[in-house]
C-alpha cells in the first residue's frame, strides 16, 4: 500500500489517503513538540510521498499549529491539493464562555479565526472536536449545515463523542436536508478497542469513515516500553503512560513485539497495520514528533499482517464485554435455535418446542 491508494472518506466522494498527518505536535507552544523547520520538513515528506489528508485543530500549540500550516501551504504552494481538517471546540479564551463549545457564536468565530490562521478561505473537513453538552445538536448542525453552504467548509465530522449522540446529530441532518457528518475520528488502538462496541458499528451503519487518533497509545505500541523498560524522566507523556502500564497492556505489547519479531519490522508497524486492517477504518492520524517516527510509522503501509497474526493480535487484545453486548453474545441460539443465517451459525436452543405437540 502507498500514499497514493486513496479512499473515499466515508459516504462521500472527499478521497484521502490511507494515512493521515496528524499536527498536534506542530510547534513547540506547549513546551514540546516540533519547531516550525522540523514540522515543514514533515510536511515536505508526507506531502512529497503523495499524502494529501493533514489533521489539526483551532487549540494545537495555541493556534500555533493551524499557523504553521497556513504558511507553509502559502509560502510553497499546494493548498488545493491538499485535504485540511481542523477542529472546533475548544476555547483559546480563557472566561469567555462563548469563545469554545459547539453554539452558533462560537462555531462561527471559532472558524474565522482558523482561517485567519490557516491562510485559506475553506476547510475541507471540520470536525466538532468534542461533545458539548451544553448546546443542542440542532443548533451545532444547522450552523455547520450554513457554513457549508456558504463555501467556507467542504465536509463536516464529529470526534470524541458518544455514538448516541452522533447519531442524533446524523439523524437531525438528514431529516432536514442539512450536510450530515461523513467522518467520525475517536481513540483507537490495540490496547484501545472499547470503541468496537457501539462507536465502530456505529459509523459503518451511518456511513462515517472512521479516522482513528493515538493508535500506538501515546508511544506505548512504539517499543519504547515493556516490563523491563520502564517511563524515565518527567515529560508530558511520562505520567499518562505509567497509569496504562497495566498487566493487560503488558501482554498486549509482548504480542505485538513477539509479531514484530517474527516479520522483521518494528512494534509501531505493526500496531498501525493492525489498526489499518480494521474493518471501517479509513485513514489512521498519525502523530509523529520527529521526521524520524514519521518515515518509521509511514512505513507501516509496507506492512500487510498474515490472517494468524492478526488473530493473535486480536486475541491478546480483545475488550472485555459490555452490558448488553456481554448479555447478547449468549442469546443467538435462542434467536437462531440451529439455523445459519448469513454464514453465522448455531446450536439449537434445548428450551424450544421439539415438536408440534409442544407448542402451545
Amino acid at each position: 500500500m502507498k500514499l497514493t491508494d486513496y479512499r473515499t472518506l466515508g459516504h462521500s466522494g472527499l478521497r484521502v489517503s490511507p494515512l493521515c498527518l496528524g499536527t498536534m505536535t506542530f510547534g513547540s507552544d506547549w513546551g514540546w513538540g516540533a519547531e516550525v523547520a522540523a514540522s515543514g520538513a514533515m510536511l515536505d515528506c508526507y506531502l512529497g510521498a503523495g499524502g494529501n489528508f493533514i489533521d489539526t485543530a483551532n487549540i494545537y500549540t495555541k493556534g500555533h499549529s493551524e499557523a504553521i500550516l497556513g504558511d507553509y501551504f502559502t509560502e510553497r504552494g499546494g493548498r488545493d491539493r491538499a485535504v485540511l481538517a481542523t477542529k472546533f471546540c475548544g476555547s483559546l479564551y480563557r472566561g469567555d464562555p462563548n469563545a469554545g463549545g459547539a453554539g452558533r457564536k462560537a462555531v462561527q468565530q471559532q472558524l474565522d479565526q482558523s482561517l485567519r490562521r490557516l491562510r485559506t478561505d475553506y476547510v475541507d473537513l471540520y470536525w466538532m472536536h468534542f461533545d458539548d453538552p451544553h448546546t443542542p445538536i440542532e443548533e451545532t448542525m444547522r450552523v455547520l449545515d450554513d457554513l457549508v453552504r456558504a463555501g467556507k467548509v467542504r465536509y463536516l465530522g464529529i470526534s470524541d463523542t458518544p455514538a448516541w449522540k452522533v447519531v442524533q446529530g446524523q439523524l437531525e441532518a438528514r431529516f432536514r436536508g442539512w450536510s450530515p457528518f461523513v467522518a467520525l475520528q475517536i481513540e483507537y488502538s490495540l490496547i484501545e478497542r472499547t470503541v468496537e462496541h457501539d462507536l465502530l458499528p456505529m459509523a459503518c451503519v451511518h456511513g462515517l469513515g472512521v479516522t482513528p487518533w493515538s493508535p500506538l497509545k501515546g508511544g506505548l505500541l512504539t517499543g519504547k516500553y515493556g516490563r523491563d523498560k520502564q517511563p524515565q524522566g518527567e515529560g508530558r507523556h511520562v505520567p499518562g503512560v505509567s497509569k496504562s502500564l497495566t498487566d493487560r497492556n503488558y501482554a498486549i505489547i509482548e504480542a505485538a513485539e513477539a509479531v514484530a519479531s517474527e516479520l522483521g519490522t518494528g512494534v509501531a508497524q505493526v500496531a498501525l497495520a493492525w489498526v489499518l486492517a480494521r474493518g471501517g477504518v479509513a485513514s489512521p492520524i498519525l502523530g509523529a514528533r520527529t521526521l524520524a517516527q514519521l518515515e518509521g510509522n509511514l512505513a507501516s503501509l509496507d506492512l500487510a499482517l498474515p490472517s494468524e497474526l492478526m488473530g493473535r493480535l486480536d486475541a491478546a487484545s480483545a475488550p472485555a464485554p459490555i452490558f448488553p453486548h456481554g448479555f447478547l453474545a449468549n442469546t443467538r441460539h435462542v434467536m437462531q435455535s440451529g439455523a445459519t443465517i448469513n454464514g453465522v451459525t448455531s446450536e439449537p436452543w434445548d428450551l424450544a418446542p421439539a415438536t408440534e405437540q409442544e407448542r402451545w
